[in-house]
């Protein structure tokens, strides 16, 4: 059974995740088991060279794990993760598509596919989360 009844109550809960809200971080669909959420790319999230920061798509990553892992149990924190940078956004948008993998008792497996909103894959994230009786 999901924790959160509606996508604006999730929604609502995920604004208290300032660092990733304040970015342009945003959650745009929430099912049972995963989520996808999105952000437009702006001069700031950029490194030296111009490129996409990596912390820019991890937290978006990270974001993603975060509302699937409590969409399933609320509180959940993440245990550890991975991610696997596969190429450089070419797009304005990233989307981050999550689905849990793994709904065991004490922890939680997702993975988050990262595209650009020109279709090209960015990233692939493996995040386990801890569930917080």
């Amino acid at each position: 059974m999901a924790t959160f009844q509606s996508l604006e109550e999730a929604r609502e809960f995920f604004k208290g995740d300032q660092f990733a809200t304040k970015n342009g971080m945003q959650l745009d669909s929430l099912s049972e088991t995963g989520c996808v959420c999105s952000m437009e790319l702006r001069d700031d999230h950029r490194n030296a060279y111009g490129g996409v920061m990596g912390g820019v798509i991890f937290t978006l990553a990270d974001f993603a794990l975060a509302i699937t892992s409590n969409q399933i149990h609320r509180l959940s924190v993440a245990q550890q993760v991975s991610i696997n940078y596969l190429s450089a956004p070419k797009g304005n948008k990233l989307i981050a598509s999550a689905e849990c993998i793994k709904d065991g008792r004490t922890s939680t497996i997702v993975n988050v596919s990262v595209k650009d909103d020109t279709g090209r894959d960015v990233a692939f994230f493996t995040g386990t989360a801890f569930k917080i009786r």
